[in-house]
């Protein structure tokens, strides 16, 4: 059977109607951690007018679940993970972690961002150990040895950030997170920079290292195929104001690999969902450039006259 043939599909159609690095090591763990986002909108308003980012979002994530969002540029993706990374507020709804809700930061979530953000004149392990401030020096040492030997930089400990290739600096940046043993790690396109060998292997590698850990990963991504390969489900969201238009469930073993025949075929199933949503959000930015565009000619024109 191939993989099309075991995903799971779900539509969901709804009405019209740095790292966050603490000094803290997460206090609470289990398998019963699940994430909810419950009917979350969000607008932002400024200058140049109101833009509706997210509108009537829910879903939930187990505990230890891999999760994939795509969607075109401007659909709220990222905004969805800073809502849940606590770095901001929704307008309405809700986003839950266990039975309390999300106010703020937490040690209980660890965001990885598309740039390393890590410090240049601090070496690999001082960078790893950065937000381990509460132990003691050998406790500390112990836990940079474990999460970076598990990224395989083991041998790098003492090497300088300016040292490091784009991949290495992002493997740090990994084990970096992984050290404060957070409930959900926040991946936010962290490898979008990366040439695409790099890429390839640190596919593997993430999904190696989830395997290992059984963390809870939110991976955003603009990559249909990096979606296939990492995620146990791919949330595919709609054009601005972002909805999750479609959720795909993917049941190939693994390690996957982007060459799979299998899952190229999944990969144009998230392709397909997405298709018409790229095209709307393109014509809505080529919208918003004509309406500046004759905003700014009719002001120059009246200063003229």
């Amino acid at each position: 059977m191939s993989v099309l043939s075991g995903v799971a599909e779900r539509l969901h159609r709804p009405s019209a109607s740095g790292p966050n690095l603490v000094p803290e090591l997460a206090q609470e763990s289990g398998p019963s951690t699940t994430l909810r986002v419950r009917s979350v909108s969000k607008t932002f308003r400024g200058a140049e007018g109101t833009v509706e980012a997210l509108d009537d979002v829910s879903f939930e994530v187990a505990a230890g679940d891999f999760v994939c969002f795509v969607g075109p540029s401007g659909c709220g993706k990222s905004t969805l993970l800073n809502l849940i990374a606590g770095l901001d507020r929704p307008g309405q709804g809700q986003v839950m972690i266990g039975p309390r809700a999300i106010t703020g930061p937490g040690a209980d979530r660890v965001v990885m961002f598309q740039e390393s953000a890590l410090f240049p004149w601090l070496n690999v392990r001082d960078n790893v150990e950065f937000g381990l401030a509460g132990l003691s020096r050998q406790e500390r040492h112990a836990r940079s040895a474990q999460y970076l030997d598990m990224v395989g930089l083991g041998a790098f400990s003492r090497a300088w950030i300016h040292e490091l290739s784009g991949g290495m600096k992002q493997r740090v940046a990994l084990a970096r997170a992984l050290v404060l043993d957070p409930r959900v790690l926040l991946m936010d396109e962290p490898f979008a920079a990366l040439d695409a060998q790099t890429r390839d292997r640190l596919l593997l590698e993430v999904q190696r290292i989830w395997m290992e850990t059984q963390k809870t990963i939110i991976f955003v991504t603009h990559n249909v195929r990096e979606a296939a390969v990492l995620a146990n489900r791919v949330l595919v969201f709609s054009a601005r104001p972002g909805r999750v238009k479609a959720e795909v469930t993917v049941d190939a073993p693994r390690p996957r690999a982007l060459k799979s025949p299998d899952l190229l075929a999944v990969a144009n199933h998230i392709a397909d969902e997405l298709e018409s949503e790229v095209v709307r959000a393109e014509q809505e930015e080529l919208a918003i450039a004509a309406a500046a565009a004759a905003h700014h000619a009719g002001l120059r024109l009246r200063r003229e006259g």
